[in-house]
């Protein structure tokens, strides 16, 4: 069993783990926050996933599929824009307010 904790990369490495055979399990990084000992370091974030792996009751991430990466490639690359024509309009807004006109927020 290998566990990994979900971030970057970790459903790409779990996909290519699991075509040799090899059992693997996504931790949420919230989850195994919970069991780092000490500072933050590669030898405590291991420890503390395989301290949270080896849980009887653990909750893992779902290791997504190629295609459903793609999927929130896409959702994630339009919402760039409209993030990025909202956040102007809302400043504009909230300085229109410090001068009296209209209201932020």
């Amino acid at each position: 069993m290998i566990g990994i904790e979900a971030c970057g990369g970790a459903h790409h490495g779990a996909r290519e783990l699991i075509k040799p055979g090899h059992e693997v399990v996504l931790l949420n990084a919230r989850y195994v926050k919970r069991f780092v000992v000490g500072n933050k370091n590669d030898f405590n974030d291991a420890q503390a996933i395989w301290d949270a792996v080896t849980r009887p009751n653990i909750r893992v991430v779902a290791i997504k599929t190629l295609e459903q990466q793609d999927i929130q490639l896409i959702h994630t690359v339009r919402q760039s824009p409209v993030d990025q024509r909202t956040a102007p309009v809302n400043q504009i807004r909230c300085l229109l307010s410090e001068r009296g006109i209209g209201r932020c927020g």
